[in-house]
């Protein structure tokens, strides 16, 4: 186990980060594993490099003038004949914003109470019993870990992680641990019909008939990732999860009342505060490729807190590793003379291998694929 000794006093002529990774990795416990053991201060490999904070103090804090109330929009009003006005919503959001909130969704408040507080007694399961779901390895469908991008990113966040893949291929609910089975499989099911209605909204929102990002797979796979924060001794030094935009078509995301998500929206970074009852939605970085930058994949973060642990569940919309040999790029159908494609067409393995090599450091993995830039 990492422990107190092991912290920013170290001395810098005989610090080995690798070696320190390594410690962590091995110890198998995550996070929670060194909130457990009681460090008052962070592991060097935690803390933020000094040029990221201070570029924070240009684009944050009390005196920013930048206030955007997240867009909220009724579900329930698709069957009242308000869906046109939902698509112009979703269109608007989407194309301004990136990010949006729903509310009469469908999910009751039961399963949204009950798939977090699933998660949550996973990431308090004993560290005996929660070793056995720890891995690094690509292809396993049901795996706990902390930092997927550990070895690779310039600092590592205070998080850990219960990643599921749920889809295409039914998960064997066997494979999850008993403790979070039954609402993550109910969950699983209600968060996979809300993405069928609103892959048929951002159809329409871009000129298409409902079901063609249907038709495109957008929502034929998803993974769960429940993400697990707790308190931190030295918030202001490290991250929650730092800035990143999401290697999927859309992200459903489910925040208890603690707070500490933010967007980048005008050189600012903006809170979503928590909406009871509420679900986040954000576009990712695929659907903007497809969308041709109609939509926009958006950074967004996640502070770390002296308060916690603060409990979330991200529905990402993804193939991710499952063999296919469709092609994404641009949508045929949206380009012009005057929009041509600004990306090449990918794989959905192509771009996600990309993506987790890269790890979450500051760049978008959009330009990578840009034809233009």
């Amino acid at each position: 186990m990492v422990g107190a000794d092991d912290s920013h006093g170290a001395d810098p002529a005989t610090y080995d980060r690798y070696r320190e990774l390594k410690r962590f990795d091995e110890s198998k416990s995550g996070v929670k594993g060194l909130a457990d053991s009681g460090i008052a201060s962070l592991p060097r490999f935690f803390l933020r490099p000094p040029e990221d904070i201070a570029a924070d103090r240009h684009c944050s804090g009390p005196a920013a003038p930048t206030r955007l109330e997240i867009p909220v929009i009724d579900l329930g009003s698709l069957a009242a004949g308000g869906r046109p006005a939902a698509v112009a919503r979703v269109l608007e959001a989407g194309r301004e914003v990136g990010f949006f909130q729903v509310v009469n969704h469908g999910i009751p408040e039961s399963v949204l109470e009950g798939v977090l507080a699933a998660a949550r007694a996973f990431h308090e399961l004993p560290a005996e019993v929660k070793v056995g779901y720890y891995s690094r390895e690509m292809g396993r469908k049901v795996k706990f870990t902390s930092n997927f991008d550990l070895y690779e990113s310039k600092h590592a966040n205070w998080r850990d992680t219960l990643f599921c893949v749920m889809g295409p291929e039914p998960l064997d609910p066997l494979e999850l641990p008993l403790v979070c089975r039954d609402m993550m499989m109910e969950y699983s099911r209600q968060v996979k019909a809300l993405g069928t209605t609103l892959f048929e909204l951002l159809s329409e929102a871009l000129g298409l008939k409902p079901d063609h990002l249907l038709k495109m797979d957008c929502a034929k796979g998803h993974a769960l990732l429940g993400h697990y924060y707790p308190a931190c001794p030295e918030p202001d030094l490290t991250m929650g999860t730092t800035k990143h935009s999401d290697p999927d078509f859309l992200t459903i995301l489910l925040q208890d009342h603690i707070g500490g998500l933010q967007i980048y929206y005008r050189d600012q970074w903006v809170d979503v505060p928590p909406v009871a009852g509420a679900l986040v939605v954000n576009i990712g970085d695929l659907l903007q490729l497809m969308s041709n930058d109609i939509f926009k994949s958006v950074w967004h973060r996640v502070l770390a807190n002296h308060v916690g642990p603060r409990l979330s569940m991200a529905c990402f919309f993804t193939l991710h590793l499952y063999p296919t040999t469709r092609m994404y790029g641009p949508i045929k159908e949206i380009l012009s003379e005057d929009r041509p494609a600004l990306y090449r067409e990918t794989s959905l393995r192509e771009f996600v291998t990309y993506y987790d090599s890269k790890g979450l450091d500051g760049t978008s993995a959009l330009t990578h694929f840009r034809l233009v830039k």
